[in-house]
Parts: structure tokens; C-alpha cells; sequence
């Protein structure tokens, strides 16, 4: 093969990989698309029958499951993706399921973890955060609910096969077992508990969804649930426990901060400013939802070219999706300056109109999360996980020091200037250190 051959082969490669993100990508917007427009009508059911106050206390429910589930759960569907590629492309389906029912064992143990966690915060803070007796105990069962609903490795084996599509039709069953439950719950009587009870529903649901799709998927092509041990899945797949540990470790802290925000609010300003806190960023996150599913489509593709030993096909991918993700970002900061205050309204109401200055500086800071969603996945797919987790510890320690210093003095403002503080920051260093590690590459 001659050195043009070669480059139009590397060319063509490069060209599948992104048509491969883009298409995979395009499935999960269409699914969240669906999401995001029932989102709108759910929130606008649930703000405005509830109000500000107690909208403020589900608000604090919510955020405090998704804290504990964070705080626990593996993300495993990471470890499928990165390690079954080779289990995959050598056509051991044995080594693929006993890695399967590692990552099974991690997702039962954690929930099992969560379970104790939570029984412990609803107990010591649900005071602070003013729970009722009863509310607390409804929390105490929702966030037992959400972690029983960890859809990590089922999630993870739809990747592995490329089947994005039916990941996505799995993740509308949220959006809509909450718009079904939110609009019965609508005519026979709004209340905090109506709206918990419909939220664990759809999540369990979603779950079930995620667990039948993904065994469909991988019928004849995941090995025996009864070949060999599958704790001998650590010696099969070097560097298992090191990746495990970090990517855990990062998307702990990623997400814990971004919760513990809406918590310490909670407890420092009240319900009422942490559900307008909330609000904001539901929505600003709504608006940049992509960054999520980017995110995941470009590990998949990174994790495939790192397996096959492409390190050109990760440079061209990892260049390409930046600049898309530039202009996407740009367009979403746009978007939110010129129509983010009519649509804030639209769904929450006046009441909720001073929500708008957090949902500008929130969703800048998302935007810019968008701009550098290729940096975490390249810094994973490349063993480099610890350096992603190092960043995320520094940053996150940074919003925790920013919240402190700027909450008492200016509120939930205070609280958006941190996010937006603290984006920046990662972006700058997440950056630096990806293209550290293309060049070693």
C-alpha cells in the first residue's frame, strides 16, 4: 500500500469515527430533545403548583438523592466501554461477561452503600433543611429508589455495541413517566409527595427499560453468566481497579459539587433560594445538554481508536469536536441572553423571575463546560484518568472555597459567580492537560 493509500485510509477512518459521534449523538439529542420539550411542561406543573417555598423543599429532596447517588455509584458503563472494546475485537464474549458481572457487583454494592448514606443525611439534615417528619422519611425512600434505579451497566453495554439508538429510546422513559405522573398528579391534588412518589416511578422504570434493551443487544454476543469467576475480571483487564477508582473519584467530585451547591444554599439562604437556584440551572443544563452527549459519543470513539492503537484518528477526532463544540457553546450563550428570561417565565412564572440572573451566569458556565467536552474523555481513553481526577479535586475544592466566601455575602448570586469561577478554571486546566496528552500520544 502506498503512502496515499495509507493517508486515504487514515482519512476515511477519521471521517467514520466522526459521522459515528455526530450520529450517535443525534439518537441521544433526539431522546433528550423529547426530554428537554416535556421538561418544560413537567417543571411548569411542578413550580407552579407548588410554589416557590415548597418547590424549594422537593428541590432539596432531589438534590440530595442525586448527591448520594453520585457520591456512590461507579460509573461502570465507563469501564465497559474502555475495557470491552478488547474483549470485543478479540471475540472473547467469556471475559466480556465476567467483566459485566463485575461492574453488576459494583452497581448492587454501591446502591447498598447509598441506602445507609442516605438514611444518615435525612436524619441529621433534614431539619436544617426543613423537613417535616414525614417528608423526611419520603426522602429517605426516593433516594433509596434512585439508586436502585442505576442503569450504569446496562447503559455501558448499549455503548459498547454501538447501539446509541436504543440508549435513547431506554432515557425517554424519565421524561416521560414524569410528564404522565406530573399531569395525574395535576388533577387529583398537587402535593411535594405526589410529585417524589411519580420521580421514583419513572426512574425504577427508566432502569427496567435500560436492563431489557441491553440484554436484547447483547444476545449471543456476551459470553455465559456462568464462565469462570468474575472477580477475574481485575487480572484480565490490567489497570482496572487504577480506572475504576479515578473515574469514580472524578465524577464524584464533578457532580457532588454541582449538587452540594443547591444544598448548602438550602442551608445557608433556605428552600426558597435554592429552588430558584435549581431552576436556573435545570434549565441552563437543559439548554446545554448536548456537552453531556458529546461527551459520551467521543469516549466510545477515543476508547475504540486507544484500543486499536490510533493515535492520529484521536488527534483528528479530538480537533474536530472542538471546534464544533466552539460554535454549539457560542450559540447557547446566544440563545440564553436573548430568549432565556420569556422562557424562564413561561414555565415557572413571575414568581420565579429573579432566577434569570442565575440562569445567565449558570448557563455561561455550562456553555463553557460544552466548549471543553472532548478534554475529560480524551484524558480517560488515554490511561490518564488520574490527571482528570486531580483537576476535578482542585476545582472542586475551589467551589466549595468560592461558595463559602461568596454565599453569605451575596446569596445564590454569590453561588452562580462561583460555578462560573470554577468552569473557567477547569476549562484552562482540562485543557492544558489534554493536549499534554495528545502530544505523548
Amino acid at each position: 500500500m502506498t503512502q496515499q493509500d495509507t493517508a486515504g485510509s487514515r482519512t476515511r477512518e477519521n471521517d467514520a469515527a466522526f459521522s459515528r459521534v455526530l450520529a450517535n449523538t443525534a439518537w441521544l439529542l433526539g431522546g433528550k430533545g423529547i426530554g428537554g420539550i416535556l421538561s418544560l411542561f413537567y417543571l411548569a406543573i411542578v413550580t407552579r403548583s407548588l410554589g416557590v417555598a415548597d418547590f424549594g423543599r422537593f428541590a432539596l429532596v432531589l438534590s440530595t438523592a442525586q448527591a448520594i447517588s453520585v457520591l456512590v455509584t461507579f460509573e461502570s458503563w465507563q469501564i465497559i466501554v474502555r475495557f470491552g472494546q478488547r474483549h470485543l475485537i478479540s471475540g472473547d464474549a467469556h471475559a466480556l461477561n465476567r467483566l459485566i458481572r463485575f461492574c453488576v457487583l459494583i452497581d448492587i454494592g454501591s446502591a447498598a452503600v447509598g441506602c445507609l448514606i442516605a438514611a444518615a443525611v435525612t436524619l441529621l439534615l433534614g431539619p436544617f433543611f426543613g423537613w417535616s417528619p414525614e417528608l423526611r422519611s419520603q426522602a429517605l425512600l426516593f433516594c433509596a429508589a434512585m439508586l436502585i434505579g442505576i442503569r450504569s451497566t446496562p447503559t455501558g453495554l448499549l455503548r459498547l455495541f454501538d447501539r446509541f439508538d436504543t440508549g435513547s429510546v431506554a432515557e425517554t422513559m424519565v421524561p416521560v413517566g414524569r410528564m404522565i405522573g406530573a399531569a395525574v398528579v395535576l388533577a387529583t391534588g398537587p402535593s411535594i409527595t405526589a410529585f417524589l412518589i411519580v420521580w421514583a416511578a419513572a426512574e425504577i422504570f427508566c432502569a427496567a427499560a435500560y436492563w431489557v434493551l441491553a440484554l436484547r443487544a447483547g444476545r449471543g454476543r456476551i459470553g455465559s453468566w456462568g464462565a469462570g469467576r468474575f472477580l477475574a475480571a481485575r487480572t484480565e483487564n490490567p489497570g482496572l481497579l487504577r480506572f475504576l477508582t479515578a473515574t469514580n473519584l472524578s465524577t464524584t467530585l464533578n457532580a457532588v459539587g454541582k449538587q452540594v451547591a443547591v444544598l448548602v444554599i438550602g442551608l445557608f439562604v433556605g428552600p426558597a433560594g435554592a429552588g430558584l437556584y435549581r431552576l436556573a440551572n435545570q434549565l441552563s443544563q437543559s439548554l446545554t445538554k448536548i456537552s453531556g452527549l458529546l461527551s459520551r459519543t467521543i469516549f466510545a470513539e477515543l476508547a475504540r481508536a486507544s484500543a486499536s492503537e490510533s493515535a492520529g484518528q484521536m488527534q483528528a477526532l479530538f480537533g474536530r469536536m472542538n471546534r464544533l463544540a466552539l460554535i454549539t457553546g457560542a450559540s447557547i450563550v446566544a440563545l440564553i441572553l436573548i430568549v432565556g428570561k420569556p422562557i424562564l417565565v413561561l414555565v415557572a412564572g413571575e414568581a420565579f423571575a429573579g432566577a434569570y440572573p442565575l440562569l445567565v451566569l449558570l448557563g455561561i458556565a455550562a456553555s463553557i463546560d460544552l466548549v471543553g467536552v472532548s478534554f475529560s474523555p480524551l484524558l480517560m481513553a488515554t490511561d490518564r484518568a488520574g490527571t482528570s481526577l486531580r483537576i476535578t479535586f482542585v476545582t472542586t475544592l475551589m467551589l466549595l472555597g468560592l461558595l463559602t466566601l461568596l454565599l453569605p455575602r451575596f446569596g445564590t448570586v454569590g453561588a452562580a459567580y462561583s460555578s462560573l469561577a470554577t468552569s473557567v478554571v477547569g476549562f484552562l486546566l482540562m485543557g492544558w492537560a489534554s493536549r499534554r496528552a495528545l502530544r505523548r500520544a
